[in-house]
């Protein structure tokens, strides 16, 4: 199972996600760094432990009202051996082709995506590189709903995004993930939202998901650095 460390950002700082209630998110406080700077709190997680990978929401450009290119591309210089999967937005193929960088990957949110037609473009102009995000908020799928219905339409790669799990230290949506994992055989499943420990980890790697995003569960000291290794070394 793959773990991959979580960054929102918002108004120039890391932000702790709460329950996809973007106006009341506030600056991360961690214990693995004093510093809300982005590249700051990127490098206290790769401090933690070497990951291969990074997910990175620009809140401010998925709600237009700014965007974090500046922060992120210093992110992708300062660490290359990362592959960094970007959520910021996408809803034109101008926006894909500013990130194009060898390790950055969009993550197109159905939150952004108005048409099949749209998501189809932007698959292409990506290369078909793009991860899809299936985002749900209060149990209600977030896009076009022939998205949701035709698996035929998901890429390799799939997260499942829970808004209302985010930061809620209530544990992953597993009737969801069970239910997408049951829907597509050929896409990798990551979980996104709700993660709290390494209990949850072992429940989702049972469920045959391959990858979770955790933010909270590492900030907090939960999933410490022993922890992580103990887990990943025996999965």
């Amino acid at each position: 199972m793959n773990i991959i460390p979580v960054l929102d950002l918002m108004n120039g700082q890391v932000v702790h996600a709460k329950h996809g209630n973007r106006h009341e998110y506030l600056p991360i406080k961690s214990v693995l760094t004093n510093s809300s700077n982005p590249l700051d709190v990127a490098q206290a997680l790769l401090a933690l432990y070497p990951f291969k990978q990074l997910y990175i929401a620009d809140l401010n450009a998925i709600q237009k009202t700014g965007q974090h290119q500046k922060n992120i591309l210093e992110i992708a210089n300062n660490f290359p051996q990362l592959e960094i999967l970007l959520d910021a937005g996408f809803d034109n193929e101008a926006s894909i082709k500013s990130y194009q960088s060898n390790n950055i990957r969009p993550v197109l949110g159905s939150e952004s995506l108005i048409s099949i037609e749209q998501y189809r473009a932007l698959s292409s102009a990506s290369q078909y590189t793009a991860i899809l995000s299936l985002d749900y908020k209060d149990a209600l799928f977030q896009g076009n709903q022939a998205l949701l219905n035709d698996a035929s339409l998901w890429p390799k790669d799939l997260i499942v995004m829970t808004l209302n799990k985010v930061g809620s230290n209530t544990g992953p949506d597993l009737t969801k993930l069970s239910a997408i994992k049951q829907q597509s055989k050929q896409s990798k499943i990551y979980a996104a939202g709700g993660v709290r420990d390494s209990a949850d980890l072992e429940v989702l790697k049972m469920l045959g998901i391959d990858g979770v995003l955790i933010a909270s569960a590492l900030h907090n000291g939960t999933l410490s650095a022993n922890r992580l290794s103990e887990f990943l070394n025996h999965v």
